[in-house]
C-alpha cells in the first residue's frame, strides 16, 4: 500500500465526523446520525480504492506517463520538457504531477495538476535551464491519481533514473545556423557589414545589372561580347566570392579569471557557447574552425578543418572543459600557438582582463601572436559595475562609491585602446552579447579582407 495516499478531504471528513462525536457526548440525539455518517464515510473510501486499485482500468495500469526530452540539454538554453499523462480509467480523474528533476536545478516547485478525462491524453509542457555543463540525472515521473470521489490518491511513478548529459548551447547554435542560411542573421543583432575593396576571390563574370559596383565591369570581356547597338546590353562585370579555407582557431582561457558568474553561468561557460556557434558560422561560410585550451599549462587542440563530423568532435571537447583556478600562463599558449598553428590564422582569444596592468603583464606574448597571426582578444565588461554606475545617488557615500566604480570601468575601456595600439583588435562586451559581436568581429574581418 505504499502507493495509496489519503487526501486532504479525507482528513476533512474525519476531523469533522471527529468533532461530531465529541459534541454527541453532550448531545445523545447526535450520535445515531453520525455512526451513519462514519459508515458511509468507510462505504466511500473503500469504494474509492475499489475504482482506483480495482478492475476499472481498461487497457491495464489505470494510468499511463512519460516524460518526453532530447538525448542532451544544452547549457544556458530554455530546454522544453514534456509530460504525457494517458487516463486509461473508465471515469474522469484528477492527476497531482510532480516531476523529479535533477538535484542541480536546486528547484521544488516542479507540481502540475490536471483533470483528465477517460482515454484522453493530457500534455504538460515545461522547461528548464541548466547553467553547468555535465550529468544531470532525472528521477521518476510521479502521478497521484484521484478519482471523482476524491478520498484518497494513488501514485504512479514511470521514466525512473534517467541521466541526460548537458552539452554546450547547440540550441543557440541551431538557432544562428538557421539565420544564417536564410541570411537574416541581423534579427539575432548580427549587423549588415559592406565590403570594402574586392578582396575576395573570383568567381566568375556575369551580365551587369543595374545596382551593381561600376568598378567591378570588366572592360575585357565587355569588348569582346559587344555585339548589339546597346553597350549596357553587353556589359559584364566580375562576380567574386568570399576568400575560403581560412583557418579560425577560437582559444579559451580556463584559468581563475573565467570562473566569475553572470546570470549563473560562468565566463567560461559563455565562451564555450560563444565558441561553437562562430565556429559553425565559419564553417558554414566554408572557412576552416579549430580549438584550442589553455590556462597554466596547454590545454587541448582541435586542429582546424572543415570535414564531416568536425562540429561533433569541437561539441564533445567542449563539453569536457573545467575551470582551473590557477594563473593563466600567456607564454605557454604563445608556444603552444608557434609550435601547432603554422598557417597563419584568426586566433579569437576568448579571456578576462580586470586591470591594465594585469593585461600588460601578457602584452608581450599578445604582441608575438599578433604578428603571426590576426588577433582578437575578447575580454568582459562588468554588467553589475554598469547597473551601479547607472543607478541613482542619494548620499556621499554612494557618490564615493560610483567614482570608484567608473575608475574600474574606465580601466577597461583604456585596455581596449592599448591592445589598439599594439595593432591587436580588442572586443570588450557584456556576457549576454558574446555570441553576437563576436561573430560581428569575424563577419567585419571577412568583409575587410582581413583573413
Amino acid at each position: 500500500m505504499k502507493s495509496l495516499f489519503l487526501t486532504r478531504r479525507f482528513f476533512l471528513l474525519l476531523l469533522a465526523l471527529i468533532t461530531g462525536l465529541v459534541v454527541a457526548f453532550f448531545v445523545p440525539g447526535w450520535l445515531m446520525p453520525l455512526q451513519l455518517a462514519a459508515g458511509l464515510l468507510a462505504t466511500f473510501i473503500l469504494l474509492d480504492l475499489v475504482l482506483l486499485y480495482g478492475t476499472t482500468a481498461a487497457g491495464g495500469g489505470g494510468v499511463f506517463g512519460r516524460r518526453v526530452l532530447g538525448d542532451k540539454l544544452a547549457n544556458g538554453s530554455d530546454n522544453d520538457v514534456a509530460l504525457y499523462i494517458e487516463n486509461r480509467y473508465r471515469f474522469p480523474i484528477s492527476t497531482h504531477i510532480i516531476d523529479e528533476i535533477p538535484h542541480q536545478f536546486q528547484r521544488r516547485d516542479v507540481l502540475f495538476r490536471a483533470s483528465i478525462r477517460p482515454a484522453e491524453t493530457s500534455i504538460i509542457r515545461y522547461q528548464l535551464r541548466p547553467t553547468k555543463r555535465g550529468e544531470y540525472e532525472f528521477g521518476a515521473l510521479n502521478v497521484y491519481v484521484a478519482s471523482p470521489l476524491g478520498l484518497a490518491r494513488r501514485r504512479f511513478r514511470f521514466d525512473e533514473s534517467r541521466v541526460v548529459p548537458v552539452y554546450p548551447s547547440f540550441l543557440q547554435m541551431r538557432q544562428y545556423e538557421l539565420l544564417a542560411i536564410h541570411n537574416r542573421l541581423t534579427e539575432a543583432g548580427v549587423k549588415r557589414i559592406r565590403r570594402v575593396g574586392h578582396s575576395m576571390e573570383f568567381e566568375q563574370v556575369r551580365p551587369y545589372v543595374p545596382g551593381d559596383d561600376p568598378r567591378a565591369i570588366n572592360w575585357k570581356a565587355t569588348a569582346r561580347r559587344a555585339t548589339t547597338p546597346h553597350a549596357a546590353d553587353a556589359l559584364v562585370v566580375n562576380h567574386y566570392q568570399d576568400e575560403r579555407a581560412q583557418q579560425v582557431y577560437c582559444l579559451i582561457d580556463k584559468g581563475r579569471v573565467m570562473r566569475m558568474p553572470f546570470e549563473g553561468l560562468s565566463l567560461l561557460d559563455y565562451a564555450i557557447n560563444a565558441t561553437l556557434v562562430v565556429s559553425n558560422i565559419a564553417l558554414l561560410k566554408h572557412d576552416k574552425a579549430g580549438l584550442l585550451t589553455f590556462s597554466n599549462q596547454p590545454g587541448t587542440l582541435v586542429p582546424a578543418e572543415r570535414r564531416s563530423g568536425h562540429l561533433r568532435k569541437l561539441l564533445e571537447v567542449l563539453y569536457r572543459q573545467k575551470t582551473k583556478y590557477l594563473e593563466t600562463d600567456y607564454e605557454r599558449l604563445y608556444v603552444s600557438v608557434r609550435t601547432q598553428i603554422k598557417q597563419r590564422s584568426l586566433l579569437i582569444l576568448f579571456t578576462n582582463f580586470e586591470t591594465l596592468y594585469g593585461m600588460q603583464r601578457q602584452l608581450p606574448y599578445l604582441r608575438r601572436l599578433a604578428k603571426e597571426h590576426l588577433l582578437l582578444v575578447v575580454f568582459f565588461e562588468n554588467t553589475e559595475l554598469r547597473a551601479y554606475l547607472d543607478g541613482p545617488t542619494s548620499t556621499t557615500q554612494d557618490v564615493y562609491n560610483q567614482t570608484v566604480a567608473e575608475k574600474f570601468a574606465q580601466e577597461k575601456r583604456q585596455i581596449v585602446r592599448e591592445l589598439n595600439r599594439y595593432g591587436i583588435h580588442a572586443l570588450l562586451t557584456a556576457p549576454q552579447n558574446l555570441t553576437v559581436n563576436t561573430i560581428n568581429k569575424y563577419l567585419e574581418f571577412k568583409a575587410r579582407g582581413l583573413i
